[in-house]
């Protein structure tokens, strides 16, 4: 069975529920529920220094939702043919992140507080992290 080549439109925001009360609001994420994966890891990047830029790489096969837990950011995904900026700065909104997507992360607010629920363990064989490569075989799985 042949797997379709992922693209930036099947990344999407993805509502997360609300449960408001004058106390503060609560949001919950159940995996298999809410997103479209079990989780496996959870990390979160704080104290990210002004001007600088995480991500920089793609997944082979992990995939991801992202979380502005605090302030905002901006993530641009890129798979080989097009690229989008999207702008998170709700913590009832995730951003999922499908398998052989590029993505960048930067404009990172004071105080941002960024965290992802990922699909797997950390595995270093998971990534792609030189550019021309990721965009030569995400060609080749198209052509495919």
């Amino acid at each position: 069975m042949k797997e379709s080549p992922k693209l930036i439109s099947d990344c999407k925001i993805i509502d997360l529920p609300v449960v408001s009360n004058p106390k503060g609001n609560l949001t919950f994420i159940e995996g298999s529920r809410h997103i479209p994966f079990d989780i496996q890891r959870v990390y979160y990047l704080y104290d990210v220094p002004g001007g600088a830029e995480r991500g920089g790489h793609a997944h082979k096969e992990l995939q991801q939702l992202i979380i502005a837990l605090s302030g905002s950011f901006d993530i641009t995904l890129d798979d080989g043919k097009e690229k989008t900026v999207i702008h998170m700065n709700r913590s009832y909104y995730g951003l999922y992140v499908c398998p052989m997507v590029w993505r960048e992360i930067n404009n990172f607010s004071s105080g941002s507080v960024l965290m992802v629920l990922a699909s797997e363990k950390y595995d270093p064989d998971d990534y792609y992290h030189d550019y021309a490569e990721f965009v030569e075989i995400a060609q080749q799985k198209d052509r495919q």
